[in-house]
């Protein structure tokens, strides 16, 4: 039987390799699932549906066109882990594990503990807060093989 990993969140580092060589490495029976992670495609994701008059619509437009992706990975998900950076805020990992915690979806995050506070009702809804992605291939393991 196959775990369905959904890994949300920052895209300008290699975090979400690490967990799949680490999960690899352990001999976890995971499939991983994520976002489009080409900042550029996924802003354009929505531009073969017409050009709109203003940067909103067109950022409305690809943002629906996204979430049919990220909805339907998350929906069929059995465990996310949402990864917020040091760099840029990601409003769209927030609202990922906003939505995770609607659907009663078990989530970890994943962030450096300079970011506790901006994120305590993120880390309140996830089952566990990792610092690594160590951290994360070992719950993963637990979870899978304990």
């Amino acid at each position: 039987m196959s775990f369905y990993v959904y890994l949300s969140g920052e895209i300008h580092t290699d975090w979400r390799d690490e967990i799949q060589r680490g999960a690899d490495a352990a001999g976890l029976d995971i499939v991983f699932t994520a976002p489009v992670t080409d900042h550029d495609a996924s802003d354009a994701a929505g531009d073969h549906l017409g050009k709109p008059e203003n940067g909103f619509w067109r950022d409305h437009q690809s943002s629906k066109v996204n979430a049919i992706r990220t909805r339907t990975m998350i929906e069929q998900a059995d465990l996310v882990v949402v990864r917020f950076g040091d760099k840029y805020k990601q409003w769209n990992a927030a609202f990922d594990a906003g939505y995770c915690a609607a659907l009663a979806k078990p989530y970890i995050t994943l962030h450096s503990e300079d970011i506790i506070h901006p994120l305590k009702e993120v880390d309140a809804g996830a089952q566990a807060w990792c610092t690594t992605t160590d951290q994360v291939v070992e719950t993963l393991r637990y979870v899978l093989k304990a």
